[in-house]
């Protein structure tokens, strides 16, 4: 009797979900520099929606194709054991999503807790299909660093006024670099632009005396970023999903793919602080 009830409570006790997402691939006019463009995005979010879940969560993401490229999604960082057929690469681990038709991604976080990040693997849609991953430790598992009073999540990004994916052809069909782009944005908007005063920019909203996680990625497609908020230090706590020993530091490097966890307190006087993010230079 005793096997039996504990046989029956223990099945109670698992904390697995499984988390279901809808990825419509849309076309979106966009304007930044004070200028219009149409872009792939998901959701008509540029960056795309943030994907929740918990460690050891399943999760199905449906992604419909509603364009006129073909797409696939590629979760960078995730652990894909036994399912290496959602991995995205496209002609790799699947053909891609074909205009008009959708897949499904199902893949279990398996041992990992932090931030990761998704975006498009097929030619160079990356730069506008992006967004982040969050994975939280199990329930009832708390952070191995003091709790902060709350999340934000950067995404570092870049901005060409002109089509991406005509600029990677280009560079294809000529042997040359493709051009570097524009601007770069956190969270899809570019800082202060002379001769565009219409232009928006990011603000990160903070209360003083608060602690705060912020989850920043490099969704940019070739560039190495450093990224600062001036007057403050940054703690280390996490990279890539996996916990590192908090170190503090004013300037974090980031390069493309990788994510970084940092603890933040608001604990200067009131006033605006620059949040920048500036691409690494080894040229004059």
């Amino acid at each position: 009797r005793m096997l039996l009830l504990i046989s029956c409570i223990l099945p109670a006790l698992v904390e697995c979900r499984v988390r279901h997402y809808k990825f419509h691939v849309v076309n979106k006019n966009v304007t930044r520099l004070c200028s219009s463009k149409t872009i792939v995005t998901v959701n008509g979010k540029f960056p795309g929606p943030t994907l929740y879940a918990r460690e050891d969560d399943t999760v199905l993401v449906k992604v419909v194709n509603q364009v006129n490229h073909n797409i696939t999604i590629h979760w960078h960082g995730v652990r894909q054991l036994r399912t290496g057929w959602a991995d995205g690469p496209a002609y790799i681990t699947q053909c891609p999503i074909q205009p008009g038709h959708n897949y499904v991604y199902n893949f279990t976080l398996t041992g990992q807790r932090g931030t990761l990040l998704w975006h498009a693997h097929i030619n160079w849609l990356r730069s506008t299909v992006h967004g982040a991953v969050v994975i939280l430790p199990k329930r009832g598992v708390p952070y191995p660093f003091p709790k902060p009073d709350d999340e934000l999540v950067l995404v570092l990004g870049e901005w060409w006024k002109s089509d991406t994916e005509a600029i990677i052809n280009e560079a294809l069909k000529s042997g040359l670099a493709p051009n570097v782009s524009d601007a770069h944005t956190i969270n899809g908007l570019p800082g202060t632009v002379a001769n565009c005063s219409t232009q928006d920019v990011y603000n990160l909203p903070v209360e003083g005396g608060k602690t705060y996680l912020i989850r920043i990625i490099n969704a940019a497609l070739n560039e190495e970023l450093f990224f600062k908020i001036a007057g403050h230090k940054l703690t280390v706590v996490e990279v890539d999903a996996t916990y590192v020993k908090p170190f503090k530091i004013e300037t974090i490097v980031i390069a493309p793919g990788q994510t970084t966890n940092v603890l933040l307190t608001a604990n200067q006087k009131s006033g605006k602080y620059l949040v920048a993010a500036s691409p690494f230079m080894d040229a004059p």
